[in-house]
């Protein structure tokens, strides 16, 4: 008698498709995981790259503006005021209309202050920006006042000035003669561990 042999293929069991799956089902995790920190990083890294811009920017703004400043006539003076019942500092100039009033349009000259602001009322959280008025302004409200808010969520600013008839820092210039040779901006940030801090020199340096 002739057997004629049956070719039997043999299929996956049960347990080999769940682990399969499970391999699958791994990998496809672990590429998700790795998309995600990448995705996460480099919107941190957006963020913190647009952030520091912001400060550069400034940087610039009071580079151009304090450097054409003339000596004399109280151009650049600088004193705290009360906030919040605390003291903040702030340092005033004057100029006409381009960077530092944010417009190219104003007529006159305006005196312009780089100070901190409550965002909202009674609220602890501070801007930085920039305080307009017209020189001539006597009136005695706020009415011509104009907030211009640069930077969102500042924690503290410092302003100070570099005497060199003292060849010290000192933290007020109220001398309407004389420039300061450089002035000190430190602004603690609340989207950074350590603060941001330019210093911007209004004269030239001798050699």
């Amino acid at each position: 008698m002739f057997i004629v042999p049956v070719n039997r293929r043999r299929g996956f069991t049960l347990l080999e498709i769940i682990m399969a799956v499970a391999i699958l089902a791994t990998m496809a995790l672990a590429i998700y995981r790795f998309v995600q920190a990448n995705l996460v990083a480099i919107r941190l890294s957006s963020g913190a790259i647009a952030a520091d811009a912001r400060y550069d920017g400034l940087r610039e703004v009071l580079a151009n503006e304090w450097q054409s400043l003339p000596s004399g006539r109280g151009a650049l003076l600088g004193d705290a005021f009360k906030l919040n019942d605390r003291e903040r500092d702030e340092v005033r100039w004057v100029c006409g209309a381009g960077p530092g009033l944010m417009t190219r349009y104003a007529a006159g000259d305006f005196v312009v202050a780089l100070r901190l602001q409550s965002e909202k009322k009674d609220s602890d959280r501070l801007d930085l920006g920039f305080l307009r008025k017209p020189k001539d302004d006597s009136s005695l409200t706020n009415v011509n006042e104009s907030w211009i808010p640069l930077i969102e969520d500042v924690r503290s600013l410092q302003v100070r000035y570099f005497d060199a008839r003292l060849n010290a820092w000192v933290e007020r210039w109220t001398d309407t003669g004389t420039l300061p040779r450089l002035v000190k901006v430190t602004v603690n940030r609340s989207d950074a561990a350590a603060p941001w801090e330019a210093i911007i020199p209004l004269g030239r340096t001798p050699m």
